[in-house]
């Protein structure tokens, strides 16, 4: 069974077949369709983005597509990156460009107000069928300075508490299980097999 990641991000190309590996599925990404336009991701939450993301894709490649829209959400910076955490710093900002941004925002914050969590809404788009979306996240606390190398994004400034270590110092296995795109994952992969098996009953009713 074929299914499209609506993303060219390696970082989340790589994390989402990790995570989805045991299902035995055929896993593309838009990275295999360079002809799909560019989506502008103008939604005003995660679910607009990832539901647009998910339809736009779906429509195109007439095969089932799972789509994420995920950000960092600062409380002290009252929510933001949020919906804008991948180019917070500009247009075509790297990841390190957002980093440095942050750090700027929050040199003054003290340890005490550092709370911030990841958010994942994450959609499945298929022809014939109604867009259905899941959600994850996970609680942390913002570092003072970039923590570890492993990962994309804002993950070296992202504590996990349980473990007093960034995501990018935890590296792929444990972030894997504990992340917030691992925990909407996990109710994609309930979304994916309901869909599978559906489709596999339906191929052999005809």
């Amino acid at each position: 069974m074929k299914l499209i990641l609506a993303t060219r991000n390696k970082g989340k190309i790589q994390e989402m077949k990790s995570i989805l590996q045991d299902l035995h599925l055929d896993i593309h990404s838009c990275a295999h369709y360079p002809s799909l336009p560019k989506i502008v991701e103008d939604g005003k939450t995660f679910h607009e983005n990832a539901i647009k993301k998910a339809e736009i894709v779906c429509k195109e490649v007439r095969f089932p597509v799972l789509a994420d829209d995920s950000g960092l959400e600062i409380e002290a910076l009252n929510g933001r990156p949020g919906v804008l955490s991948s180019r917070f710093a500009g247009p075509q900002c790297s990841d390190e460009d957002n980093i440095r941004k942050v750090l700027y925002l929050m040199q003054e914050v003290p340890n005490s107000r550092r709370q911030a969590r990841f958010r994942c809404v994450i959609a499945l788009a298929q022809p014939g069928a109604t867009t259905r979306t899941v959600e994850g996240t996970c609680e942390g606390i913002i570092s003072c300075e970039p923590r570890g190398t492993a990962g994309f994004g804002y993950d070296p400034l992202f504590i996990v508490p349980e473990y007093n270590r960034t995501f990018a110092e935890l590296g792929e296995a444990v972030k894997n299980r504990i992340s917030h795109r691992a925990r909407a994952l996990a109710l994609a992969k309930k979304l994916l097999t309901e869909t599978f098996e559906n489709r596999s009953k339906k191929h052999h009713n005809r």
